[in-house]
């Protein structure tokens, strides 16, 4: 039997601190609406769709957030299963490998062990997502120029967490019953960047066939 979210993704097994937003702001309840509508069991590909009246970079900002808790909590479940041994590199499949690069510490792209990679990964977005020059929260302050690409970068890497469970880890996402909720959170991921077109095409070929 599939166990309760709650019991599958406990907050012992999180990857790393929730990023919340603040109770009062606009953010906050554009978050509860989505939220509302996820729980509601409307049809995914309605519920990502931009509410009338809204902002599209507000609504990207939440969503942005959401997955990546969402995303950092399905890995957590599964990093126990993920050491330098079991994935001495971050892939998926034998065909997909990922390496990283930021500019700062890694200036070229490098091969690293998938739990590195996570970790670079999810400190990387998580100073993204904190840093008010990108995601502002203040009222009135105004997105930057580029926010739709920063946020495109950061959900196309996501996108390579949801291929290396799928791939790598998937036997142990069954044998917690927990393939239904990442199921249905990886459908809200793809219905939302397909909505808005926020991956190329060509990323998601690792799950294509899977």
């Amino acid at each position: 039997m599939a166990l309760c979210l709650g019991q599958v993704f406990s907050k012992a097994k999180t990857f790393r601190p929730r990023k919340r937003f603040e109770p009062g702001t606009q953010r906050f309840e554009l978050y509860k609406k989505a939220q509302a509508s996820l729980k509601s069991g409307l049809d995914l590909r309605k519920v990502v769709q931009l509410p009338e009246g809204e902002n599209l970079n507000d609504w990207i900002a939440v969503h942005v957030v959401d997955f990546f808790n969402r995303i950092n909590l399905i890995y957590g479940t599964v990093s126990e299963y993920c050491s330098e041994r079991t994935c001495p590199i971050m892939s998926g499949g034998l065909k997909y490998e990922y390496r990283w690069q930021d500019g700062e510490d890694y200036k070229k792209p490098t091969k690293l062990p998938a739990i590195k990679y996570m970790n670079l990964l999810m400190d990387w977005i998580e100073s993204l997502i904190n840093n008010e020059d990108i995601f502002p929260t203040r009222v009135g302050v105004p997105f930057p120029k580029n926010f739709q690409q920063v946020c495109k970068k950061i959900l196309s890497r996501l996108f390579r967490v949801f291929v290396h469970v799928y791939i790598h880890h998937f036997d142990s996402i069954c044998s917690m019953g927990a393939e239904a909720h990442i199921n249905t959170c990886y459908k809200h991921y793809y219905y939302f960047i397909s909505e808005f077109s926020l991956i190329d095409n060509s990323e998601l070929e690792p799950l294509v066939s899977f």
